[in-house]
């Protein structure tokens, strides 16, 4: 074990990045969950709207289009979440693969550079769906 001890302290070294990168995706699963539960939220007012029978015939229009506007955002905010928790799985894999290569004293290079563009592209995804998200949100017109 104490040939490895080197190995593992820069192994240590080396994934502080990945650590402070998994530290930025659970903020932004904390932002995106905040958003899907935001929407959530205003679709089931507009579903009680909906419901009562005092409620004006000339908006229910509205309020199904605006309805069918939320679900998409729902829909958009669920799957950015889901890229962000991939990436997240990928950015411990990594880590858990550069320890394993240090304890077994094995070049496991390739691994890691794969999990961590894998974990780059899952980020991509989630931001560019989070973007999707907030455009969504800004272009619904919204009933009283």
């Amino acid at each position: 074990m104490e040939t490895h001890v080197p190995d593992i302290l820069r192994v240590i070294q080396l994934v502080v990045a990945p650590v402070f990168l998994l530290t930025a995706v659970g903020t932004l699963i904390n932002a995106l969950s905040v958003r899907l539960g935001r929407a959530v939220d205003r679709r089931r007012i507009l579903e009680e709207k909906l419901r009562d029978p005092a409620f004006p015939a000339a908006d229910a229009g509205a309020a199904r289009g605006e309805l069918a506007r939320i679900g998409r955002r729902i829909e958009v905010v669920y799957l950015s979440i889901f890229a962000a928790v991939i990436c997240a799985l990928f950015v411990c894999l990594l880590i858990a693969v550069a320890f394993l290569g240090a304890f077994l004293a094995s070049d496991l290079s390739r691994t890691v550079a794969i999990l961590f563009v894998l974990a780059m592209v899952a980020l991509i995804a989630s931001l560019l769906l989070f973007m999707r998200e907030i455009y969504l949100a800004v272009s619904t017109p919204r009933l009283a």
